[in-house]
């Protein structure tokens, strides 16, 4: 059987190397490697170049199948001349195709011997613009797909700046504003742009000139529990960085009662990121002025005392009203 697929994929007719192809993909994680042994990676490489469907679909899933759970195999895909024509593909108007780009690229970007090839390769922009696509063609699971491989390249902290400057600080921003704060798509959104920030001066400024402070607060309030968390740690980031610059850009987009409810009812790292915002927000002063104890500093100040002597009865509900009540008391 081996000789035979083999010698489908190399000089077969249509039809017998999208059969040989097909078949790749039901084989065992041992079988697939004796054929990557014997070759079979550079003919199914051709398939991807062909303008046959079929023949481009056959091929990828052959190539997905080979690439799973073989550090050796991503690298010999890459290394085989793969990425570009996965590229060329990923820019066509098919869903299905599209998909099982990303779910490649996906598997072969968690190599690290294969992160630098696939962000010089014109990727970065091409995932940007996806996850952004409005057109019927583009589900939501390809939207998560590229956002996973742009959060695996991102890792390689050489690959984090040329993230930044294809703009995905403005991408993903928009993506995080215009969605639903509590799906998946907006959560993986948050958490791509905090592991962004992290690691990036400059993508952390370009948070801030894209209006992102505004989206941020939003997605603390009405975000799932893990894009809530994500959002206040980029927030907490800018102001442990440069307080002077941001706190103030902070307040007045009147981020208190979510910050505020995050300190109650968020994951636990939610929480400690909170409490650590709200104090650097509670002491922020213009430069070159007073401190003063504003009304908005005495009742934070009272609602955080409250907080911790009165936690364990938070955690089971029994505090949480007199508590919303002094959150109240900030929007007057």
């Amino acid at each position: 059987m081996d000789q035979l697929v083999m010698e489908a994929l190399f000089n077969g007719y249509r039809e017998e190397k999208i059969r040989a192809a097909i078949n790749l993909s039901k084989l065992t994680s041992k079988e697939r490697h004796q054929f990557v042994e014997k070759g079979v990676i550079a003919p199914l490489v051709s398939m991807l170049n062909s303008q046959d469907y079929d023949a481009i679909e056959a091929a990828l899933t052959a190539l997905l199948s080979l690439a799973f759970g073989s550090e050796r195999n991503k690298i010999s895909i890459a290394k085989s001349g793969a990425i570009p024509s996965l590229i060329e593909i990923l820019q066509s108007q098919n869903e299905s195709l599209i998909e099982l780009v990303l779910a490649t690229l996906l598997i072969l970007s968690s190599c690290s011997k294969n992160k630098l090839a696939i962000a010089s390769s014109g990727a970065i922009q091409l995932l940007l613009q996806i996850i952004n696509y409005e057109d019927r063609y583009i589900s939501t699971q390809a939207k998560l797909d590229a956002i996973a491989i742009l959060r695996s390249l991102s890792i390689t902290h050489q690959i984090t700046p040329l993230i930044v400057s294809a703009g995905a600080a403005s991408h993903l921003l928009r993506l995080i504003y215009g969605g639903d704060k509590s799906s998946d798509l907006v959560e993986k959104a948050t958490e791509l742009l905090q592991a962004i920030v992290s690691s990036s001066e400059i993508g952390l400024f370009e948070v801030v000139e894209e209006g992102g402070i505004r989206v941020l607060v939003e997605a603390v309030e009405e975000g799932s529990q893990l894009c809530r968390e994500h959002a206040v740690g980029v927030l907490l980031l800018m102001c442990e960085r440069c307080g002077e610059k941001y706190r103030g850009m902070i307040l007045r987009e009147g981020p208190m009662p979510g910050l505020l409810q995050l300190s109650m009812t968020g994951t636990r790292r939610a929480k400690n990121m909170a409490r650590a915002l709200l104090l650097l927000l509670r002491d922020y002063s213009k430069p070159g002025q007073r401190k003063e104890r504003t009304k908005i500093n005495v009742v934070l100040e009272k609602l955080m005392e409250e907080i911790d002597a009165e936690e364990e009865k938070i955690v089971n509900g029994n505090a949480l009203r007199p508590i919303e009540e002094l959150i109240a008391k900030l929007n007057r």
